[in-house]
């Protein structure tokens, strides 16, 4: 299923640890975060807003690519597509996306002993 389409945050899991996790916590938000995403073939464009910021990478699937932290660092990684799942590497976790009742759902998994599984599901706006 295409991946284009606008998404509110609709329900999230362990939001917390995972900023923590990853040196953002003072980052948390209570707003709904909004994702756009346009798909054409293999390129994309992944844009998350909420008020007063914006983040975006633009990748193409089956290739490596320069992307962007959270944070604005840029680093480099390949992009999969494999079962209808988006997959990257990030610095500090595995993020993957795929589209399941119509719902954008996402899961950055920080691996190890103190390991967070942080999930969003998107509902299509």
């Amino acid at each position: 299923m295409a991946f284009t389409g606008k998404y509110e945050l609709e329900t999230q899991e362990n939001y917390e640890e995972f900023l923590e996790a990853i040196g953002l916590l003072n980052a948390k938000t209570d707003h709904k975060v909004v994702t756009e995403v346009l798909q054409d073939g293999n390129d994309f464009t992944w844009t998350q807003t909420i008020p007063n910021w914006t983040w975006s990478n633009k990748f193409t699937v089956g290739q490596e690519c320069e992307l962007n932290t959270m944070m604005g660092s840029k680093f480099k990684a390949p992009v999969t597509l494999e079962g209808g799942k988006i997959s990257i590497q990030f610095p500090q976790y595995l993020f993957t996306a795929e589209i399941i009742d119509d719902k954008l759902v996402i899961n950055c998994v920080i691996p190890g002993e103190k390991g967070v599984t942080f999930k969003r599901v998107n509902k299509r706006i």
